[in-house]
């Protein structure tokens, strides 16, 4: 079976518990912009470090890039900013991250001593630098953290207002289950001899959301819960929001590394470019 985490496609043995009605109030009570960071920064790192090759993926950038600068969206800890930030030798790129969460970006901050990468505090649609920058990128999944079709249409509009001439909008992300998955799953992240993560999850196929909680057991520190919430968007989707923005679709690969695309990819790189 096929999990969403948070975003991340990962296969896990799942347990479906029902297709009822109940799925279509899906709304996760309480949960706001700030909600995954505060929920993952202390994991994120570990659990998604090795989500992708990061040699690839900084290699791909740095190309793509040119002289710079650079934007990344949701730029979370760091993972691929810094590195991008210190490849080609200093001040090659210069670099700059946004995201919502102070929990994320004190991560960020504390693995970044030289203040390479430059910080924003803000929503990723509406609190952009203004540019121009050669290429904006965000990385695995994070666009569908805006979770309405209008949010990421319009950030597709904003990231079209910055870039410069011949700029590029990299999207990396999933491609949806089809046919979607519809209700609620549990399955198993974590087994260990004193500590359990559980995913429980619940899919709307009409509204393309997902939502759920991993809930990690420690026999020492009691429960803790880390939701996540999203709406996915299927490549074709991205690419009707893209065109209404002005951009083109340059290349889509399978991964970084530019490995081909096909039929049965389950995730894809898609770069768009400023007409």
């Amino acid at each position: 079976m096929i999990e969403i985490r948070d975003g991340h496609v990962s296969t896990l043995s799942t347990c479906r518990l029902g297709t009822g009605p109940s799925y279509r109030s899906i709304a996760m009570r309480g949960y706001d912009d700030t909600s995954y960071g505060a929920a993952f920064a202390d994991v994120y790192d570990d659990w998604y470090g090795g989500i992708s090759d990061i040699d690839a993926t900084i290699a791909d950038l740095s190309a793509l890039a040119g002289d710079g600068p650079v934007l990344e969206l949701g730029v979370g800890t760091g993972r691929l900013a810094i590195p991008l930030a210190y490849s080609g030798g200093p001040g090659r790129l210069r670099i700059t991250g946004i995201d919502s969460s102070d929990a994320m970006l004190a991560k960020l901050t504390a693995r970044d001593p030289e203040h390479r990468v430059d910080v924003v505090r803000g929503d990723m649609v509406t609190d952009l630098p203004d540019g121009p920058f050669t290429l904006v990128f965000v990385a695995y999944n994070t666009l569908f953290n805006l979770r309405t079709p209008s949010a990421q249409s319009a950030c597709f509009e904003a990231v079209a207002a910055r870039l410069a001439p011949g700029g590029r909008f990299v999207i990396e992300a999933f491609v949806p289950e089809d046919p979607p998955r519809r209700g609620d799953d549990i399955s198993v992240r974590t087994l260990e001899t004193d500590r359990v993560v559980l995913s429980v999850s619940r899919h709307d196929p009409d509204r393309q959301l997902a939502e759920g909680q991993f809930v990690e057991i420690t026999e020492a520190g009691g429960v803790r819960l880390r939701p996540w919430s999203i709406r996915y968007t299927a490549p074709d989707e991205l690419d009707r929001m893209a065109s209404q923005a002005g951009l083109l679709l340059e290349h889509r690969w399978e991964a970084f590394g530019r490995t081909d695309f096909r039929p049965d990819s389950d995730r894809h790189i898609s770069v768009y470019r400023q007409s």
